[in-house]
């Protein structure tokens, strides 16, 4: 598994909260250090012996970091300083950027800005004269977070936003992802993607925001898969408004000039000092002097009164700007074209609200702030699962307040565009709910509303129309049981009695349907025939369990499992719909951050599949094998898309339309179907067409 360079905690934060979204955000952040990351680079050094004095770099860059956490703040830079004479002397100027981020760490520690700034300056010199666009980033964030606590939020912003640009950027080449530094920074990349995000929002940048949330969707996915690769979308970042156009283009010339600079520098460094001419001496002198002056130049520079005077205007300025936003645009017209009115939601949890974006086809991005605290909102979501999954349970009651947080608040928004759809890019243990089972006080949402999950709007194309006929491959098991280990639990997973009878419904109701059951449901045999049918159908146990890919799985009739993580490995380019109708998450109550779910919406689309559905928990079998009758029989029609045969079958489930279920089908649930547990854990993920 690829490491997340960003999420490297050589210096993590100890006790930093970041106002309003949960995170403790002070002006002196407390740093810690985790001496073990460090250490396999000391010894494959010290193994090595033309080495050692690289070893010696990052032994001082621990002990400095040591000496720092104990307040030592004066040893903490002789170390420091010490490795940094070290690193130029050996013309090692990785370990010299690693070195000045260090540097920068302290004095910013100590309320020394304008020596912080400096040090950050130097290592982002040294990273773009590397060309090392991840680190680029890494310490882009950690110049956006210097301003964050000076309360200099223009200039934090556009930091931040340079952070992620270098980060998207870099997720088209994997090798910039995938070795691990040991390099310390203030904030991990998410949360980098958090604060700027709630930055834009609290200035009223709706358009950015939007953006930023979006690609933070593909950041977690990073986190939780790996190796996810950039395209032609996420790698355009985020825009850079006119308003911060001065800034940057004064950036760029010095970190130009500086590259020049410093490559003749390191060229003169890598010659032992004791080889040197004095000519040589004296040139590597003129060069550090004048890295200074373009240190101290551009520092004048946003320090300037004209300057300072733009950069106060850019956020009261960007939120009345309708900004011509490429990425914004090709989503619009993403909604435009999909044939019935959609919109897109973006909800985004933080500590003391839930911050709402509504994107239409017509208008600017809509911006509602939601006054909820999160643990709050989690405990809702809580006992709402547990309604769900208990037909007996009040469910009216969490649903309504959901409906409150999430919906209310867009209501009218929502009325004017007309939207018959929503598409959906749920956040944190949202992901762990239907939206379609939100209550208005008179109907579910889905009578209201069809609702299309996706993952991130920058890799999704939600155009493509569905295959005109159908050809179903159905998988069932049946019968025995099969002992799994989950986490340090043994479950035991029984065959589905119905399931036989619902893919043999299944195959009534779409004649050019292949069955395979139990034993002969085996990956061997099912995953080659697969890409041969435009429907997938697993009637099968499938769990999504917090933690690593690799723990989530699909269970075949055999026994066999495939895990989250292999799934990606299918080649499924002509299938429309995977189907997965006996798969749950939050095993044992243990709800995550849903990246279990991001991710399995993921893979489906690594496939090439272009949706997929999956239920939020185990479901009757005979509310599923109903669900799924109706569901068919909707899909066959030419006139209904994925997403709204889906609706369809909720609805004839909830009005007890045995006309549309399919009254010849042996109902195999006693009492009504009208309850959320029946028709609500399914979703869809991905193309709804």
């Amino acid at each position: 598994m690829q490491i997340n360079l960003w999420n490297l905690d050589v210096v993590p934060l100890a006790g930093i909260i970041l106002i309003g979204f949960g995170f403790t955000f002070p002006a002196q952040a407390q740093v810690t250090f985790n001496a073990g990351l460090l250490n396999p680079y000391i010894k494959v050094a010290q193994a090595l012996p033309d080495n050692n004095r690289t070893a010696e770099i990052a032994r001082l860059n621990e002990e400095g970091i040591k000496q720092f956490q104990q307040g030592n703040f004066s040893e903490a830079l002789q170390r420091l300083q010490k490795a940094l004479e070290i690193s130029r002397n050996l013309g090692e100027r990785s370990w010299e950027a690693v070195t000045f981020n260090n540097i920068g760490r302290v004095y910013q520690k100590q309320g020394q800005y304008s020596q912080a700034f400096e040090s950050y300056e130097q290592a982002l010199f040294i990273d773009k004269e590397l060309g090392d666009l991840g680190r680029l980033g890494k310490t882009y964030s950690n110049l956006g977070y210097l301003f964050d606590i000076q309360n200099k939020s223009e200039l934090a912003i556009f930091y931040y936003k340079r952070s992620i640009i270098n980060r998207e950027k870099s997720r088209l080449k994997s090798s910039a992802l995938s070795v691990s530094q040991p390099d310390a920074y203030n904030i991990s990349v998410p949360q980098t993607y958090y604060i700027l995000g709630e930055r834009l929002l609290k200035y009223g940048r709706v358009a950015e925001a939007q953006r930023t949330i979006d690609l933070l969707k593909v950041e977690e996915l990073a986190g939780y898969i790996q190796n996810v690769p950039g395209n032609k979308s996420t790698a355009k970042g985020i825009e850079i408004i006119p308003g911060e156009q001065l800034v940057k283009r004064k950036l760029d010339q010095t970190l130009d000039d500086a590259v020049v600079l410093g490559k003749e520098l390191t060229k003169l460094r890598k010659i032992p000092p004791q080889k040197r001419s004095p000519q040589q001496n004296q040139r590597i002198e003129e060069l550090v002097s004048t890295q200074q002056q373009l240190l101290q130049e551009f520092n004048k520079f946003i320090n300037s009164t004209p300057v300072k005077a733009q950069i106060n205007q850019i956020n009261r300025t960007a939120k009345r700007q309708n900004l011509d936003l490429e990425s914004l645009n090709e989503i619009r017209d993403n909604l435009a074209r999909l044939p019935t009115k959609s919109v897109l939601i973006y909800p985004l949890v933080l500590k003391d609200s839930l911050e709402l974006i509504l994107v239409t086809p017509e208008s600017p991005p809509i911006h509602r702030t939601v006054a909820v605290k999160s643990e709050n909102l989690f405990q809702t979501i809580v006992t709402f699962r547990q309604a769900l999954q208990n037909p007996s349970k009040d469910i009216k009651t969490p649903a309504s307040k959901l409906y409150e947080w999430l919906i209310k608040p867009i209501e009218n928004d929502l009325q004017q565009t007309g939207a018959k759809t929503i598409i959906y890019a749920p956040d944190n243990q949202l992901r762990y709910i239907p939206l379609s089972a939100l209550y208005d006080g008179k109907q579910w949402l889905v009578e209201r509303f069809s609702v299309n999950h996706i993952t991130a709007a920058s890799l999704t194309n939600l155009n493509v129309p569905k295959e005109s006929s159908l050809r179903i491959l159905a998988g069932a098991f049946t019968k025995g049981n099969y002992q799994i280990k989950i986490g340090n639990r043994q479950v035991t997973f029984a065959g589905l009695p119905y399931a036989a009878q619902e893919v043999a419904i299944l195959a009534a109701a779409v004649p050019e349907t292949k069955k395979l059951l139990d034993n002969t449901f085996s990956p061997k045999v099912a995953v080659p025939q697969m890409d041969d049918y435009t429907i997938v159908h697993l009637a099968t146990h499938a769990a999504f369990v917090v933690g690593k890919p690799e723990d989530s799985f699909i269970l075949f009739g055999n026994g066999d499992r495939v895990n989250l993580k292999d799934v990606a490995t299918w080649s499924l380019p002509h299938v429309d719909l995977v189907v997965l109708s006996a798969c749950e998450t939050g095993l044992g109550g243990n709800l995550g951050n849903g990246e279990e779910i991001l991710g399995f919406g993921y893979q489906m689309q690594q496939t090439g599949a272009r949706a997929a559905i999956a239920s939020l928990w185990a479901v009757d079998d005979g509310g599923t094998q109903a669900l799924m009758s109706a569901f068919y029989t909707n899909l066959s029609s030419e006139k209904l898309t994925k997403v709204e045969a889906l609706r369809q079958a909720q609805i004839a489930l909830i009005k007890g339309d045995l006309k549309a279920i399919n009254q010849n089908m042996p109902i195999a649930v006693s009492g009504n179907l009208s309850h959320p547990y029946y028709w609500a854990p399914f979703i869809l993920i991905g193309n709804g067409l």
